[in-house]
């Protein structure tokens, strides 16, 4: 377990060949007791190669703790795993954070303005105000 708790994070890291091999209880139990703890929660599910029996244990994971604030994040080796966790703490600091909301509200804006439906929408709507009712 990996937590930041200046960040409001934290990272289980899980070998999911471990995960497959053992009595499907005892992961659960582990993750259940650690999203407890943690409001901000990611699970780190590492294999070398996810096929059927990898995306079947994400997949019943994911059914068990649906609604809840668990992300799961796949990663191939460990490298994967550090990058991934380093650019989540990067992007959840709150300066990087500030950044990233305006940068996607100036964004949201923009599609909004460039949209041809969004055009479309307008000249309705200014074509309907300007006929006026007998």
């Amino acid at each position: 377990i990996l937590h930041l708790p200046f960040l409001g994070i934290a990272f289980l890291l899980m070998d999911a060949k471990e995960c497959i091999m053992s009595a499907e209880e005892i992961f659960l139990n582990k993750i259940e007791k650690f999203i407890s703890l943690h409001r901000n929660s990611f699970l780190v599910l590492s294999a070398t190669l996810h096929g059927p029996p990898e995306w079947e244990l994400m997949f019943r994971i994911q059914q068990r703790f649906l609604g809840s604030n668990l992300r799961i994040l796949p990663v191939h080796n460990i490298v994967n795993a550090i990058n991934i966790m380093c650019t989540i703490a990067k992007t959840t600091s709150k300066p990087n954070i500030d950044t990233i909301c305006y940068r996607m509200i100036t964004t949201k804006a923009y599609i909004i303005e460039q949209s041809p439906v969004w055009k479309t929408l307008q000249k309705i709507k200014l074509s309907s105000d300007s006929i006026s009712p007998n």
